[in-house]
């Protein structure tokens, strides 16, 4: 069986779908928004899934195209009329089918992987069953395509499949509007598109998937081996089955995936040494550019008398709201993959309200606050404007707008004129 493995590997559509999978998924990770999975390992797991938008289809038509084999060569007939049952006879172009798919998915993410294994230190179960999920998906298109490609033996069935999964792929959620829960028990890609910083996939959610993809895989292979319409018929059972199942177990939460989120991502992880400067988990290959900024930014904070004396990432995230815990002592910033944190972005958040204020400090205050410590103009026209009020007071006075200033941040009690009046 391996034998006959290894020739259909090398004489069928295998290689080539494997290559065309792996080329298309990587052009599509790198060019088709920017990196958006520059974060971490989740968010490469869900924008490879998000990217099946184009994998799922091609699958469908690989297998297609493969199911058309025999007749293309005009050996149907002939080996028809062997002994050997078809399922067999077929159970090793299923083998290399599956490999194919499987390896031209995973060879994406080793090329995704390349970019951010050097800054993500942070690899959650989550992301390797979301992968998986994304093999079983494609398993099941090239396993359906050679179904169908196999029922009608036709040289349009390849093309006309790999639009029609397009096109069902994008109508899935508006044919299932309002509840788009059900969008995401059926379609792999729903709700995968810009995963945040600290984004998850619950389990359950992949589980209903995982069920639904495995039933139809399983209905597919019965209709590649099926040799009458009772066997055929039969095949409806296990699809049927397979999306009670998975309709029994996602539950019924809009945005179930999109306001997922994972506390562990959020934990922080500090640097050695005082001041204290902390950054969440999924942030943490990044601490060693963060540190020295940061504390720069401490150092001159210290001029503020009760100033904060630590830095800690704010892991703030809206729907659903989760706050970091406040504490005065301590600036919360905002950390995002591939933008720099400067000494003026600490010092500025030192006047930025908590998260949950509902009077935030406009920018212009932070900003001129920010580079009246430093001791440099800003280059923003508003808060140049501001700088140059502060300027024009005494030292000590200014230093006092500067603590007026803090001290309504903290309190969300924030004016408008705060520092010029």
């Amino acid at each position: 069986m391996s034998r006959v493995l290894g020739i259909e590997l090398r004489r069928s559509a295998a290689l080539g779908t494997a290559l065309i999978l792996l080329v298309i998924g990587a052009v599509a990770l790198y060019f088709a928004e920017g990196i958006g999975f520059a974060t971490g390992w989740m968010q490469l797991a869900m924008s490879q899934r998000l990217y099946l938008v184009l994998l799922w289809p091609l699958a469908l038509a690989a297998g297609a195209w493969q199911a058309t084999r025999e007749r293309r060569s005009g050996v149907a007939e002939l080996f028809a009329t062997t002994p050997r049952p078809r399922a067999l006879r077929t159970a090793p172009t299923l083998g290399a089918m599956a490999i194919a798919v499987v390896g031209g998915y995973l060879a994406m993410g080793l090329a995704g992987g390349a970019y951010i294994i050097g800054t993500a230190r942070y690899f959650p179960p989550a992301a390797l069953v979301v992968t998986l999920v994304g093999a079983l998906a494609l398993i099941a298109a090239v396993w359906l395509g050679q179904a169908i490609g196999r029922l009608l033996p036709s040289l349009v069935t390849a093309p006309a499949l790999g639009i029609g999964g397009l096109a069902l792929l994008l109508l899935i959620p508006g044919a299932t509007r309002p509840h788009g829960w059900l969008a995401l028990v059926f379609s792999p890609i729903y709700e995968m598109n810009m995963p945040a910083a600290y984004a998850d996939v619950p389990g359950r959610a992949s589980l209903s998937q995982a069920l639904w993809l495995a039933a139809l895989a399983i209905t597919a292979v019965l209709l590649v081996v099926s040799g009458g319409w009772r066997l055929r018929v039969a095949a409806v059972l296990p699809v049927l089955l397979g999306a009670t199942l998975a309709i029994a177990v996602m539950p019924r939460d809009d945005r179930y995936v999109t306001d997922a989120v994972d506390p562990v991502a959020q934990e922080l992880v500090c640097a050695d040494g005082e001041p204290r400067v902390c950054v969440s988990r999924v942030h943490s290959g990044q601490l060693g550019d963060v540190t020295p900024p940061a504390r720069e930014g401490l150092t001159i904070l210290a001029k503020l008398p009760g100033g904060p004396t630590a830095m800690h990432e704010d892991t703030t995230t809206y729907f659903p709201d989760v706050f970091p815990a406040w504490h005065d002592d301590v600036v919360l910033l905002r950390v995002v993959t591939g933008a720099q944190v400067q000494a003026v972005d600490v010092v500025a958040a030192a006047f930025v309200a908590p998260p949950q204020c509902d009077r935030p400090t406009a920018q212009a205050d932070t900003l001129a606050a920010a580079y009246w410590l430093i001791g440099r103009e800003p280059a923003e026209a508003e808060a140049a404007a501001r700088w140059q009020a502060l300027r024009a007071q005494p030292a000590a006075e200014a230093l006092a707008h500067l603590q007026a200033l803090r001290k309504a941040a903290l309190t969300c009690t924030v004016d408008s004129d705060i520092l010029t009046r």
